[in-house]
């Protein structure tokens, strides 16, 4: 177990496999485990970065709120501390896509390629909660003791057919400390969107960067519009992963090893 210090928090990070670097980086609430089946189809060809955001996972409570440009630094940070050089693919599940395409959008000599994996998308982003009613809010739930009794439980019943240990979903998930962590990134997440967006203006994609949008459309024709939309506006190649709930890398790890391996290419 690895923990690197950046902007003074102390984030834990994992380090599988050998070859070109990529980073994985998951969605609101979850953690570096989520992405266990993806792991051992990356390894045997790449290195495989995983890291907790902030609150997240095993990493400590956040210094500053979240931003769109802060947290491609934080990607760019991790890989400083950890010594990996050369360009990678960033991966970047839910709300975690808008921070690897900032990455993308800011480090584009960094980039070899951006895997977006049923991102979350905002053509019209509305600011949140302040972070302060998130932070008084994550308070008074810590202090009535629900995250111990009830965080575990809320993991399960939000994962279909969760295959991460129980003792690892109670160490993570009985912490007041995450509960605080989803709050502040809910709260921000108009916000991070919105930073996005600007971001897209000033800071245009590498024309030959490969992109994948590997959406979970789920008969959602709303949001499969939305996620091809999105690819269109990108210059992406779009795949659905099918059958595939939200948590793509659960139910479909083959897809995102496929987008991360064959980026911007057709499933054979």
């Amino acid at each position: 177990m690895t923990f690197v210090r950046i902007g003074g928090v102390a984030h834990h990070v994992t380090v599988d496999g050998s070859g070109p670097v990529c980073v994985l980086s998951a969605g609101l609430g979850l953690s570096w485990f989520d992405w266990d089946p993806v792991v051992p189809l990356l390894a045997p060809h790449r290195t495989v970065v995983r890291f907790d955001r902030p609150g997240h996972g095993l990493s400590a409570p956040a210094a500053v709120p979240p931003t769109a440009t802060g947290e491609a630094q934080r990607i760019a940070d991790l890989l400083d501390a950890l010594g990996l050089a050369g360009p990678l693919t960033v991966v970047g599940h839910s709300i975690a896509g808008f921070h690897a395409e900032a990455f993308a959008r800011l480090h584009p000599a960094r980039t070899a390629a951006l895997v977006l994996v049923d991102s979350s998308v905002e053509e019209h982003p509305r600011p949140g909660r302040t972070t302060a009613v998130s932070e008084l809010l994550g308070a008074a739930l810590g202090a009535a003791g629900l995250p111990a009794a009830l965080g575990p439980l809320v993991r399960r019943v939000a994962v279909r057919h969760d295959p991460a240990p129980a003792d690892l979903v109670r160490r993570v998930y009985r912490s007041s400390r995450v509960l605080r962590g989803v709050l502040l990134e809910n709260a921000r997440y108009g916000a991070v969107a919105a930073g996005l967006l600007a971001l897209r203006d000033r800071h245009p994609l590498p024309p030959d960067l490969p992109v994948t949008v590997l959406a979970a459309p789920g008969g959602s024709a709303r949001w499969e519009r939305r996620q091809r939309a999105l690819a269109r506006r990108l210059g992406a190649h779009y795949e659905a992963a099918v059958p595939s709930g939200h948590l793509v890398m659960l139910d479909r790890p083959d897809a995102v090893a496929r987008a991360v391996l064959h980026p911007g290419q057709e499933a054979a």
